[in-house]
């Protein structure tokens, strides 16, 4: 019953104008926040954290308030997306540095795009199959399974599929012998069976070594890739050049070289504008369990 109104809602919301359906959103943004004192407080801990506690209250609320409201606006582009003609993409983002994937295509070389929870990352995983090839995205099976379809189905709508975390490495395996792309986020909290030690934001944490396995292994080719906005309504895809994987005797040590390169990236990316990331998220939990220990 609960999911049959949600479908509705969709339905009336895609009816009305563009400019109400943001409102909605951006209003259920700003509740959200005050409202939630739970994952608001999360935020502030992972800000203080990352930034030891050198980051202004008032910059702490605005970052914090800004994610919120980006999660809901994704949430937007999600239901968005099922309504959307390629032309209606292309009208809302740009490509920046299409080349460093025909590099990698000319030499017939798979691509592992690695991305994190920044910014627009729905628009951001539509815009890479539409725009330039159709990847299968690794994703964490959902409790719902009727939200999952939903959300899965918006995600498949230019071209892209999806495989569930668990047991993912023969798939990806079989794409990157097939010379196809996957897309794998690389930001989220993993147990130490699932990843190697980086450091992050100037943080000890564990990061996935997928990405650097799967290069190294198969030839691929490793591309950062993010979107970004001014205005939250114009936006930019910025595929990064190459992240090199050395293939030398010691693999653990190539993997691990990789997988730090790829976490300075992101450390850059977040350190530069870090209103774009997804702070409400417990990100340092396995390592720092501590930090949130009032959000248990």
């Amino acid at each position: 019953m609960g999911f049959k109104l949600f479908l509705l809602l969709e339905k009336l919301l895609m009816i009305l104008p563009k400019k109400f359906r943001k409102g909605f959103f951006t209003l259920l943004g700003i509740l959200a926040y005050y409202i939630s004192s739970r994952y608001r407080n999360v935020a502030f801990k992972n800000l203080d954290f990352a930034f030891d506690n050198k980051i202004s209250e008032k910059e702490k609320i605005a970052i914090t308030k800004y994610s919120f409201k980006n999660l809901l606006y994704n949430f937007l582009h999600l239901m968005e997306i099922r309504h959307m003609s390629k032309e209606d993409l292309t009208s809302k983002v740009t490509i920046h540095n299409i080349e460093a994937v025909k590099d990698a295509h000319k030499e017939g070389r798979p691509v592992v795009y690695v991305t994190p929870h920044y910014s627009a990352w729905e628009l951001g995983g539509s815009s890479i199959g539409a725009f330039i090839e159709p990847i299968a995205a690794v994703f964490k099976k959902m409790k719902n399974q009727q939200y999952q379809k939903w959300l899965l189905e918006s995600r498949a709508k230019f071209g892209n599929s999806s495989l569930e975390k668990s047991n993912v490495i023969k798939p990806l395996i079989k794409l990157m012998k097939s010379g196809k792309g996957c897309g794998i986020v690389i930001d989220t909290s993993i147990n130490k069976r699932e990843g190697v030690e980086v450091t992050f934001l100037g943080k000890i944490v564990r990061q996935t070594s997928t990405p650097a396995y799967l290069a190294r292994k198969y030839n691929g080719v490793i591309i950062p890739i993010t979107i970004r906005t001014d205005d939250d309504e114009n936006y930019t895809l910025i595929l990064f050049d190459e992240i090199k994987v050395e293939k030398t005797n010691n693999e653990q040590a190539d993997i691990q070289k990789a997988t730090q390169l790829q976490a300075d990236w992101l450390s850059t990316l977040i350190t530069k504008e870090p209103k774009f990331w997804f702070w409400v998220h417990r990100r340092f939990k396995n390592e720092y369990p501590e930090i949130y220990k009032k959000d248990q």
